[in-house]
């Protein structure tokens, strides 16, 4: 895949704040945040990291079709976004948003099973 600007972009931003947000959440939030909240911090950071790193990844194969790594990073905003935003703000709605980037993800990783198959 051709790196462009925005997807490297994304991709070290995405990582920075990962690590930084584990960080924070592990030691400014511990005493703040409810035991279910530090729960959906450490996920929203799991996950992060983990579609990061598989952006990473993406970058290292040839012809991945560019929609793979757009199914990612719009998982690691929706999915990973909302669970930081209810932890903070406990506001409802933003769960509804978790699912759709859970899905994303799952069309990501679903892509690489179809490219995968489909090498030569």
């Amino acid at each position: 895949m051709k790196f462009s600007k925005f997807l490297l972009l994304f991709i070290f931003i995405s990582g920075f704040l990962a690590v930084a947000l584990g960080a924070f959440g592990a030691h400014s939030l511990k005493d703040v945040l409810t035991e279910k909240g530090l729960e959906n911090w450490k996920t929203a950071v799991l996950y992060q990291m983990f579609h990061t790193a598989a952006l990473i990844g993406i970058f290292s194969l040839k012809n991945v079709p560019k929609y793979i790594a757009w199914f990612f990073m719009i998982g690691i905003v929706l999915f990973s976004g909302s669970l930081f935003a209810y932890s903070l703000t406990g506001i409802s709605f933003l769960v509804v948003l978790t699912p759709l980037g859970g899905v994303s993800f799952l069309a990501g990783w679903l892509g690489m099973i179809i490219y995968a198959v489909r090498l030569k």
